[in-house]
């Protein structure tokens, strides 16, 4: 079941502007969640095994609780329910992008490229958090895509289609890659992609389309086959000794309503039935193993687990 609504309208009419504050999370059932992060916060490194990994603020939205977005079907006072539990506002759900660099080796590893021009004032930042971090956008060697939405390849190219990252290779899935090229206009504008011929022209000569599950980094970086949200959505597994970490895309977009009613449809979802059962099975079978999760929409820096709760999951931000 493939959605035609115009995703790029709805991105664009969700947009924070300036990035709006995030309100503190006081859930009553759930575990203590971390603090809430200033608001100008754009840079936050930690480690995986012996790596270094930085979290990169692009952005955000601010998602109305009207039912056309999460929780469609559903009534906005279920919606509002969960969010009050957590000590959030109920009238809107704030959603981050934090693309994720990795260093390893003589490798520099970026995991999506946040919204670059395509979605207005409130993202587009990942240049400026780069910089505070301080990374050269050509030092980057490996670049992963969980999957063609705005937010996520709208960073490749610059306001002129210029690539930004110009000596990096782009590691996207091959049915995901066969579903950009075979995007017209209106179609690529349908998932927030504002400059299609730019993007495939910069990105061709630069692709490794892998088959899902590839091994691409081996050691490193493990392709995640999570099927739902596009045709060829992936996460990523990252590896370092006996640590790993494990960045889920859109698997999941709301750190509350996403992991507790992961059953509920998700207007970007573009196979939604799918998508759910995806999105059970990866909090369920992390919350089993304790698999620590990199999520690019949850309150920055989107590093934490899920963790079993009753019936159902909660997500534990990391300290």
């Amino acid at each position: 079941m493939t959605r035609s609504l115009p995703l790029l309208v709805l991105f664009i009419a969700l947009l924070c502007s300036a990035c709006a504050k995030k309100p503190e999370s006081t859930a009553a059932q759930a575990p203590p969640a971390a603090p809430t992060p200033a608001a100008d916060q754009s840079v936050s490194e930690f480690k995986i095994g012996e790596l270094t990994a930085i979290a990169l603020k692009d952005g955000g939205l601010q998602v109305p609780n009207d039912g056309k977005t999460f929780g469609v079907g559903q009534s906005t006072e279920a919606v509002a329910k969960l969010l009050q539990a957590a000590g959030l506002p109920t009238n809107e759900l704030a959603l981050s992008i934090q693309p994720l660099y990795v260093k390893a080796g003589d490798k520099a590893l970026l995991f999506d490229t946040g919204a670059g021009q395509t979605m207005g004032a409130g993202a587009g930042r990942l240049g400026a958090s780069m910089r505070q971090a301080g990374i050269d956008p050509a030092s980057i060697t490996d670049i992963f895509i969980s999957h063609s939405h705005g937010d996520h390849v709208g960073g490749l190219v610059d306001a002129s289609g210029a690539p930004v990252f110009a000596n990096a290779t782009v590691h996207m899935s091959a049915p995901e890659w066969n579903f950009v090229k075979g995007m017209d206009d209106k179609s690529a504008m349908n998932f927030g992609i504002t400059q299609r011929a730019a993007l495939i022209a910069a990105v061709t000569p630069k692709i490794d389309a892998f088959a899902p599950g590839s091994d691409i980094v081996p050691g490193t970086v493990k392709a995640v086959e999570i099927k739902g949200h596009t045709p060829g959505h992936s996460g990523y597994l990252i590896t370092s000794g006996a640590d790993s970490l494990l960045y889920i895309g859109d698997t999941a977009h709301h750190s509350i309503v996403s992991v507790q009613e992961p059953d509920w449809t998700v207007v970007f979802d573009s196979d939604a039935p799918t998508a759910q059962a995806s999105r059970k099975e990866v909090i369920a079978q992390s919350a089993a193993t304790g698999q620590r999760i990199y999520a690019v929409h949850f309150p920055f820096p989107g590093l934490g687990k899920f963790a079993k709760q009753g019936e159902g999951y909660v997500w534990v931000p990391e300290k």
